[in-house]
């Protein structure tokens, strides 16, 4: 639950600032981004504590379509789904059969995993990004320009031009890493994979 939070809540502190960010490293992560207007993969998380030990393991399934249209479905026993149909975000906790709705707006495609599916186009104003390439590997990291905010650093990685995998690191050193395997790209996917239905008796949170 607490990466969800993070994902949904992180850019809520994001300011426009000025961008700092090399401009060829912000043109080179804006390319990769676009160039797959619809993705689907397995995912496998994985959250380890400053020090290096395991928190939480979980695996799911995700698939996204640009602009702003993602489906985020982390597998039982830890069952939670993530969807955005490009106005809202939906997320639904079954164990606690809650689903917690907030808009979707320009600040919100910033945070870390909607980013892979929204505009992508002012990603400088929120980070400072630099990158890292050897061989068919290009690793982009991407620092919040503001201190108030859930994570310090996020990494996405490239390989041969398709997501990789993506680490998000917090203040106090916590990381989670998110592999992506069978990815396939450009390939169409059902409009009913970004709807969400409020199942029947689920308790509703508007934000």
């Amino acid at each position: 639950m607490r990466l969800f939070r993070m994902l949904l809540v992180t850019a809520l502190t994001f300011s426009a600032i000025p961008a700092h960010a090399d401009s060829k490293d912000v043109a080179r992560l804006t390319q990769l981004l676009e160039t797959s207007k619809t993705l689907t993969a397995r995912f496998s998380q994985l959250t380890l504590d400053g020090g290096g030990t395991q928190l939480q393991e979980t695996s799911g399934e995700m698939a996204l379509q640009r602009p702003g249209l993602f489906n985020w479905h982390t597998d039982a026993p830890q069952e939670q789904l993530m969807v955005s149909d490009g106005k809202k975000v939906s997320l639904w906790d079954p164990d606690l059969e809650q689903v917690t709705i907030k808009t979707l707006d320009q600040r919100l495609t910033q945070t870390p995993a909607l980013l892979l599916s929204g505009d992508v186009s002012k990603i400088s104003e929120s980070f400072d990004i630099t990158a890292k390439e050897a061989g068919g590997v290009i690793d982009f990291t991407l620092k919040p320009k503001t201190k108030d905010t859930l994570f310090d650093s996020l990494r996405l990685s490239f390989r041969n031009g398709v997501i990789n995998d993506m680490q998000l690191i917090d203040s106090v050193g916590q990381r989670t890493n998110i592999l992506f395997t069978g990815v396939k790209a450009n390939e169409a996917i059902p409009a009913s994979k970004f709807q969400f239905q409020i199942p029947k008796g689920a308790d509703v949170i508007q934000e």
